[in-house]
């Protein structure tokens, strides 16, 4: 009988536990979600406000300017990759040009070397 009281009792108390967590939890994460809410909605307020006063074009929407800043932005950031690409090709073929010379050079000098030698014998 008394296992059964105690049962009872302890099942009382997680319950109570699990109740007080859960609002500690509900409270914590209801703040941070309020506070993270007032942070971006600040910071988009100042973004379309600079958006507004320094980037956009005559009749041109907050919205509008955005979209085009995002594709401006995309275009250049395809023009450096293609860049950097062809940049490497070109150094690669730097390189392979630079040792054909010098291949080359080694060649001709050989050349005169053994042009030299053979006069003397």
């Amino acid at each position: 009988m008394s296992e059964s009281k105690l049962k009872k009792a302890n099942d009382k108390i997680a319950e109570g536990v699990t109740e007080g967590f859960q609002k500690i939890e509900n409270g914590v994460v209801g703040g941070y979600k309020k506070i993270e809410d007032g942070v971006v909605e600040g910071f988009s307020k100042m973004s379309d406000k600079f958006v507004d006063k320094f980037l956009t074009h005559e009749g041109e929407s907050v919205e509008d300017a955005k979209k085009r800043l995002e594709n401006e932005q995309a275009a250049r950031e395809a023009a450096s990759k293609e860049a950097v690409k062809n940049q490497t090709k070109v150094s690669a073929g730097t390189d392979i040009g630079r040792a054909s010379v010098k291949a080359s050079q080694e060649i001709a000098r050989a050349s005169i070397e053994a042009s030299k030698n053979a006069g003397k014998h």
